[in-house]
């Protein structure tokens, strides 16, 4: 056997704090383990025209220590888009899903839905837990393909920066920021490839989650999710692609509206 490169050996090394962060990330006794929550719900005048929304990914979805669960962004953009439809949200996410899982478990769930909007929101879990990029951007390929084929409108999460997360032992906080830069460029070119809008994940919008003891209160109290007011911020990242696959459903939407109205 030819013998290891030194930077074979520098990326296993990476790896092992990457693996041995993401496990202190989740056996912290001094922090409290969070209940994840289901999104789900029926909102606005159901005399609008109905708009069915499936959400796909991880705990990004589901919300662990949000309250009221309201303030969570899939509500959020849930109660935008109740102003003028009648809107089913739909949530087939599960708190710890990696791309291979939304693959395996969730895609299936989530076209039976037939739904007008498909939004999927995974990464983190892959980042942290040491999953190869080219390994996440395949599923996460096959992911948007499939949905792609049979949603006529499909958003996609970007990832921000891991780094600042309070819980991450700062020696973690480094590779963390690196894999998910990295992770939030795979995403980007499944989008592109795809030619789905995804949200943006880095820059000043998203500076207040630098807040290592919590005095904004951008985190939940296990210190890894975010709090409601972190998911505001992320609301605001889905409106601008909300907007376009809004415009993407208008011939649709429109039909629908104008036989709502026709049967008043």
């Amino acid at each position: 056997m030819a013998p290891m490169t030194a930077v074979a050996r520098r990326s296993l090394s990476a790896a092992a704090i990457l693996v041995g962060q993401a496990w202190h990330t989740g056996h912290r006794p001094d922090l409290p383990s969070l209940t994840n929550q289901d999104p789900s719900a029926i909102l606005g005048d159901p005399t609008s025209p109905p708009l069915k929304v499936v959400l796909l990914g991880d705990s990004s979805i589901t919300a662990p220590g949000v309250e009221p669960l309201d303030d969570c962004w899939a509500r959020r953009i849930g109660h935008r888009l109740a102003a003028t439809h009648h809107v089913k949200l739909v949530n087939v996410a599960v708190g710890g899903a990696r791309a291979a899982d939304v693959l395996r478990y969730q895609v299936a769930p989530a076209l039976a839905e037939a739904p007008d909007i498909a939004l999927v929101c995974v990464a983190a879990n892959d980042a942290l837990r040491a999953e190869p990029v080219q390994e996440f951007e395949r599923n996460l390929n096959e992911i948007v393909g499939r949905l792609c084929a049979r949603v006529s409108a499909v958003g996609l999460s970007g990832l921000g920066d891991l780094g600042p997360l309070p819980r991450l032992p700062s020696i973690g906080s480094a590779w963390a920021r690196v894999r998910a830069r990295s992770f939030d460029r795979a995403i980007a070119r499944v989008a592109h490839t795809h030619d789905v809008p995804k949200t943006a994940a880095w820059g000043p919008l998203f500076e207040p989650f630098v807040d290592p003891k919590n005095e904004n209160g951008m985190y939940a109290a296990d210190m890894f999710h975010a709090s409601g007011k972190g998911h505001a911020l992320f609301g605001q990242a889905w409106n601008e692609v909300l907007d376009v696959l809004l415009t993407r459903l208008e011939p649709r939407v429109g039909a629908r509206r104008e036989s709502s109205e026709s049967s008043k």
